[in-house]
């Protein structure tokens, strides 16, 4: 590496980021934030470094994706238990509806969005398969600091991770078979192998030896994080130049859908007839998409990197969105059931 004026501003970029992310990482009303400028920082390593994240020694980075994604998918069935799955039981018509707005909204806006903006081939289809991931692993946070239901929201993460296997590839397939070839069966086993197995992994972990593996609270959202940034880190550096020639349109495109999920999630429930606190949680559950997820299948399943950069901005602008609209809905009490599965709804 020379050290000429465009190295030296790469690296003092980077080095802004992650130390505002280190030193923010306490405080009460950034520390939300961290992770987030990690992300970036990962992100402006690989556009003005992105031959560092491409391959070392004839080592594809590419391929420490897919485990990668397993260890968060891992670190999130830990964090579950059977009852979160038991509960739809007792409130089936919220978790139904809450997947059901899910597995609607996200695909079908990601679909228009593409054809409102122009985008075709793998950048297309890239936006409409982070609109077919199940709701992303942050909404649970998201969801507590909103004064939503926490409980609901969990329990809807958990059942639409375990109907993505079905439900992401048909979506992908109808949506987004016009811009590449999508070969379903292949993504469910993808989707079984990248998130249904590491999950039922840490349901058996979780449910065995929770008392005596109690740091694995406190370790693997740490591994988690570092995981997702490194993900994003590897797709942008992939498809840097093309990143570079759609960035603006793409931004809008991220921002759009995001936003789109949370409105469209928020009034639906509310005219399915549910309480405010339970809107907000179907609100956040729509919005957020598992990105890491999406990066995953673009790479093993659409063989494209240029199909995940869609999923590169979409992670970090969720947590910054999520963050904002929980702040605000923080401000303002739900004034209806939190904190529990209401049999009553």
């Amino acid at each position: 590496m020379s050290f000429d004026a465009y190295t030296l501003i790469g690296c003092g970029v980077i080095a802004i980021l992650f130390l505002t992310a280190v030193s923010i990482r306490r405080s009460p009303t950034f520390g939300g934030f961290a992770f987030t400028v990690s992300i970036f920082g990962g992100v402006a390593a690989a556009l003005f470094f992105p031959q560092y994240f491409i391959s070392w020694n004839g080592f594809k980075l590419s391929t420490l994706i897919l485990p990668l994604i397993q260890i968060i998918m891992f670190g999130m069935g830990t964090t579950l238990s059977v009852g979160d799955f038991a509960r739809v039981l007792l409130v089936p018509r919220s978790v139904i509806i809450g997947v059901i707005l899910h597995f609607g909204i996200m695909p079908t806006t990601g679909y228009l969005l593409t054809k409102l903006f122009g985008f075709q081939g793998e950048l297309a289809a890239g936006i409409v398969l982070v609109g077919a991931m199940p709701s992303g692993v942050a909404s649970n946070v998201i969801t507590y600091l909103s004064g939503g239901n926490v409980p609901l929201s969990v329990t809807i993460t958990a059942v639409s991770t375990l109907m993505s296997p079905f439900l992401s590839p048909l979506a992908v397939k109808y949506f987004a078979g016009q811009y590449v070839p999508v070969d379903a069966v292949q993504m469910m086993f993808e989707i079984l192998k990248m998130i249904v197995v590491p999950i039922i992994a840490g349901l058996i972990v979780n449910r065995l030896f929770f008392q005596r593996m109690r740091w694995l609270d406190r370790v693997l959202p740490i591994v988690s994080m570092a995981a997702i940034c490194v993900i994003l880190t590897i797709i942008t550096s992939l498809s840097r130049d093309k990143l570079l020639s759609v960035a603006f349109a793409l931004i809008a495109v991220v921002i759009l859908h995001n936003s789109a999920g949370y409105l469209f999630g928020y009034w639906s429930a509310r005219l399915a007839g549910m309480v405010e606190a339970d809107a907000r949680t179907v609100a956040i559950e729509v919005g957020l998409q598992n990105a890491g997820m999406a990066s995953g299948l673009a790479i093993n399943v659409l063989h494209s990197s240029d199909a995940g950069l869609a999923a590169a901005l979409f992670g970090p602008w969720m947590n910054i969105s999520g963050s904002v609209l929980a702040s605000w809905w923080r401000r303002r009490p739900a004034g209806g059931p939190q904190g529990d599965v209401s049999p009553g709804e």
